[in-house]
């Protein structure tokens, strides 16, 4: 047995808790974890405990953008305001009521990818056995008067593969029918995502978001240096039987494979940003794509989750020193 070699787990694996000093993001929680085995992370708990960085061996996984770690108390709900407080990080969460761009929708203003991303857990803790880490943390969705969502969340680590699975259970705890949207913003960065990188998103069907993403419809899976000045371009994928998307560099020897099931994320989002120190390839499974509220309603393709009504999504990531691909 390997714990008679150690004087205490935190040798080789285990869970570390952290708080931020100074700048924009001082008195934040955060949750190093490690499985032992080359995978690391770091759960912003008081940011809907959302995964923010991911190492594995050594080389970074995920895209870290300008505004860095930014507390719940900095955030701007005004039209793009969101965009001064998104860490990115590996994982953002959009929603619950809303997710995508900025609108109004039956006169009720919402702001850019909802409001879940800045909420802090309410309820956090974890536990460690032979076999995996596994953390759960409760936040909330919710207002006087208005729509009330409760998010349970379980982020499971394996201490024997490196795998990292996200159990995500929405309760309406209110006596309303309320619209639920939910986008996982995964986002890729260097040295993961470089020129040598290469895509892997077989689904069925795929269309570009707008005239924009037309342009580059021809080489939607070609990943180039960073571009100045270059122009997000956004591609809506749909699978029928698995969803499954990853990204390998052969440069690195490193690549992840995510997957979860279709009928609960019916929409994926592959968002293609090559720009310099904005250079992040989006994998976004969803419930909807980041259209704004307002059109996903005009399209009849809004989702709403009942009073007393519980909605289970899961996602598996897989991280791997060898190409899936071939």
């Amino acid at each position: 047995m390997v714990e008679s070699y150690l004087g205490h787990d935190s040798q080789i694996y285990g869970v570390e808790e952290h708080r931020l000093v100074g700048g924009t993001g001082d008195g934040m929680r955060l949750l190093q974890v490690r499985n032992g085995k080359g995978l690391e992370f770091t759960i912003s708990a008081d940011r809907c405990s959302d995964i923010s960085r991911v190492s594995f061996q050594g080389a970074n996984m995920g895209f870290f953008s300008p505004c860095g770690y930014v507390a719940p108390q900095y955030y701007d709900p005004v039209g793009k305001g969101f965009l001064k407080s998104f860490t990115a990080g590996f994982l953002t969460t959009c929603g619950l009521r809303a997710a995508g761009a900025a609108c109004q929708d039956e006169g009720e203003d919402l702001p850019m990818h909802g409001t879940i991303s800045h909420k802090p857990a309410q309820q956090l803790n974890w536990l460690v056995d032979d076999e995996k880490i596994s953390i759960s943390a409760k936040m909330y969705d919710a207002e006087i008067f208005g729509d009330k969502l409760a998010l349970e969340r379980t982020i499971t680590c394996s201490l024997e593969e490196n795998t990292i699975e996200l159990e995500d259970r929405v309760r309406n705890i209110g006596d309303r029918e309320s619209p639920l949207m939910l986008l996982y913003h995964f986002n890729m960065g260097y040295p993961l995502l470089s020129e040598t990188a290469k895509l892997h998103i077989p689904s069925d069907s795929m269309r570009p978001r707008d005239r924009e993403a037309e342009k580059g419809l021809s080489a939607w899976d070609e990943i180039i240096p960073p571009q100045p000045q270059y122009q997000e371009q956004c591609f809506y994928h749909t699978f029928e039987k698995e969803g499954r998307a990853g990204i390998f560099n052969p440069k690195i020897s490193k690549g992840l494979v995510m997957s979860f099931d279709p009928r609960e994320l019916d929409c994926f989002t592959q968002w293609k940003m090559m720009g310099t120190k904005d250079y992040v390839m989006g994998l976004e499974p969803g419930n909807c794509y980041p259209d704004g509220r307002d059109v996903v309603r005009r399209e009849g393709k809004l989702k709403w989750i009942h009073p007393n009504e519980e909605k289970c999504f899961r996602i598996c990531l897989q991280f791997l020193d060898h190409d899936p691909f071939l």
